[in-house]
């Protein structure tokens, strides 16, 4: 006796050839055309209602909790490859558009804008923490930077607890001492509780362009390698400067060790597996990065950090691998004549073993 196939929504006959099977259910075509429908990512039949949908896609549970994300804003459906992310919600192209944004994410890169006359430039990368992620506060901080110009932006950085980085385009060292205006975005900081020094998360790096070191590659390559020397060879005195922990040096800006010469620092350094959490970062393409410092809301550690970097480069530039290595950390500061360096080098004892009372602590 033959039995007679129904579908089990309207319960008609179904007919040889017509009939769709979805969760082990017959059901004819009108109510397949009523009741299904298609997902566009993998072809498969769901129930209507199980889909998830907008005016343009039309997808299953599965495939949307895989792939896809809706768009934070209008709540348009957008593939993982589409999105634009924001404070880690998901947004359209469009929505993300027209959010008024203070706090970049991490892998933002505008265009470089050069303040300062000459060769030499030095971007800023401060990272202050504690105080919030917040687009308040990052308004507040660039406000008091970018009044005039736009010397600074605000990015988020995955290592900081509460905070973000505050990064300058890149600067001449003239630029930064005499119109970039660090004490009032420091103050503005410290103001709405943010803390750099006093973190176990922040860093303050200076990059410097590669074309400071000489036109060609070659050129610079070999001015880099006495600059590697220098680091290595007064390891013990940058240390003290840095203000680093012995772990938090390892950890964010590790030496790659001393060798006989710039050149093996060099190679070591690209056979390294430290990648870019190295005290003098090569990974960069237009510059090299010293990460060897802890972060700092005060001044004067600042400013004295910036001039220490520039001798450093002076030192890898105009002297000889020779002349380094005969250089003893007492002639090298002597050399120094800026007051804001020298008054730093006294307070952490490296100037000529003298020590004078702190005017403040980092914050």
């Amino acid at each position: 006796m033959r039995i007679e196939r129904v579908c089990s929504m309207c319960g008609c006959v179904l007919g040889e050839n017509e009939s769709t099977e979805i969760d082990d259910e017959l059901i004819c075509d009108d109510c397949a055309e009523q009741h299904t429908v298609e997902c566009d990512h993998c072809g498969e039949t769901i129930w209507a209602d199980d889909a998830v949908t907008d005016d343009h896609t039309t997808l299953c549970s599965t495939c949307f909790d895989d792939h896809y994300r809706r768009c934070e804003d209008c709540g348009r459906i957008l593939h993982d490859n589409d999105v634009l992310w924001h404070n880690d919600y998901p947004y359209c192209e469009s929505c993300y558009d027209r959010i008024d944004t203070e706090i970049e994410e991490y892998g933002y890169k505008p265009e470089p804008v050069f303040y300062g006359d000459g060769n030499r430039f030095f971007g800023v990368e401060l990272e202050i923490d504690y105080g919030g992620k917040d687009e308040a506060s990052a308004r507040q901080i660039k406000d008091m930077a970018n009044s005039r110009h736009e010397h600074i932006y605000c990015k988020s950085d995955g290592s900081l607890d509460d905070g973000f980085e505050i990064v300058t385009h890149p600067m001449t060292l003239d630029y930064h001492m005499d119109q970039m205006p660090w004490d009032a975005v420091l103050q503005r900081a410290i103001s709405l509780h943010y803390k750099s020094h006093m973190t176990s998360t922040c860093g303050l790096h200076v990059h410097i362009n590669r074309t400071a070191f000489g036109e060609t590659r070659e050129e610079q390559e070999q001015v880099i390698e006495r600059l590697l020397f220098f680091v290595e060879l007064h390891w013990n005195e940058l240390f003290i400067f840095s203000r680093r922990s012995p772990h938090s040096m390892d950890r964010w800006a590790a030496r790659y060790g001393m060798e006989k010469t710039g050149k093996l620092i060099m190679d070591k350094a690209k056979k390294g597996n430290t990648g870019r959490y190295a005290a003098i970062n090569l990974c960069p393409y237009h510059t090299v990065e010293f990460r060897l410092f802890r972060g700092t809301l005060k001044l004067n550690t600042l400013l004295a950090t910036l001039q220490l970097v520039n001798h450093i480069c002076d030192s890898a530039l105009f002297m000889s691998e020779e002349e380094i290595a005969s250089q003893s950390w007492r002639d090298f500061v002597m050399t120094v004549t800026e007051p804001e360096l020298i008054q730093y080098l006294k307070e952490r004892r490296l100037y000529i073993n003298e020590e004078i009372e702190k005017e403040e602590d980092d914050i």
